[in-house]
């Protein structure tokens, strides 16, 4: 799928590419759905291939990608049947480990090799550690990829160590564009909340069209706006997410509560700034724990339905 926003990245790997000395270890910096994986994967590419050596189609030996795993043996089996299947909270150190294994080999088709992490702010921290061990001493022909939607939960010494490739967001006619080409099914009127909700991320814009987040959009504006004194509202809201949603499907949730909150303060009217302020800096927090806290489903959603509640207009918040 063709991304907007990356000519500019493009230009600075390529110039890199073609100069005497390619810097070993590339942050790609942006928020989720900027298509910074397949950037990474595309780039990978053009640095292993060499001039005379055939590369593969499929998957290629000298690109070595981490990324979560299954949970389980059982979800390990969903994936080998080709079924959804969830994943382990954070990438282990044990998978660095493995990977620092394999460096210690040549490099199967060329010189070069690459190393994809995605997203590398889901490292254990003792995986953090490890890696940074390959990053201040790179084995000869191997290039680092770093995928982060939140640089800044990296260690100060991995970011140090990285050249940093900035993905941007799309202005919003642009992204209308878009997703009007990539969701042609979607009515127009899911494809503008997409579009608000998304921030100027392509692929959050199709996740809502796709996960059919306008139901929740909807009830967390009326939320914010109006407050929710019954409790009815977050009623609503939990039992729209369902009682058992997958750990993808809380993620969108979290981007999207924080969306409506962050479209809210770009509004006009509103005065009372504290609150905005204080919900979104509590659902970050938030969005930050939910990975690696076990939190019940149910409860989560109840909490971010209430953190929605505590910035509706101080006359509608009796019960905040």
């Amino acid at each position: 799928m063709t991304m907007l926003g990356h000519d500019d990245p493009w230009r600075q790997w390529r110039e890199a590419l073609r100069g005497e000395r390619m810097h070993h270890a590339w942050l790609l910096a942006g928020k989720r759905g900027l298509g910074k994986m397949s950037f990474a994967e595309a780039a990978a590419r053009e640095l292993c291939a060499e001039p005379g050596v055939p590369q593969p189609r499929g998957q290629h030996p000298d690109i070595h990608v981490l990324t979560h795993l299954p949970k389980d043996d059982k979800e390990e089996r969903k994936r080998e049947d080709g079924k959804p299947y969830e994943v382990k909270r954070n990438i282990t150190v044990a998978q660095i480990r493995a990977m620092q294994q394999r460096l210690t080999t040549r490099p199967t088709l060329g010189s070069r090799r690459a190393v994809i992490v995605d997203p590398a702010d889901d490292l254990e921290k003792s995986a953090s550690n490890a890696l940074l061990k390959s990053l201040e001493e790179p084995p000869a022909g191997t290039f680092f990829l770093l995928v982060a939607h939140r640089p800044a939960k990296l260690l100060p010494t991995i970011r140090s160590r990285c050249r940093v490739l900035r993905f941007p967001a799309l202005a919003e006619p642009e992204l209308t564009q878009w997703l009007a080409a990539h969701a042609p099914e979607a009515d127009a009127t899911t494809r503008a909340a997409a579009v608000r909700a998304a921030s100027g991320s392509p692929g959050a814009a199709l996740d809502f069209v796709e996960r059919d987040l306008g139901p929740l959009h909807a009830l967390m504006t009326r939320i914010v706006q109006h407050g929710d004194d019954g409790f009815d509202l977050r009623g609503q809201l939990a039992e729209a997410v369902g009682a058992r949603p997958d750990r993808e499907r809380i993620t969108a949730i979290l981007d999207l509560a924080r969306s409506v909150l962050a479209a809210e303060m770009a509004g006009e009217g509103r005065r009372d700034w504290a609150a905005l302020v204080d919900a979104h800096a509590d659902l970050v927090r938030l969005a930050g724990q939910a990975p690696t806290y076990n939190f019940d489903a149910g409860l989560l959603v109840m909490e971010i339905g209430t953190l929605l509640a505590s910035a509706a207009p101080a006359s509608e918040r009796a019960d905040a």
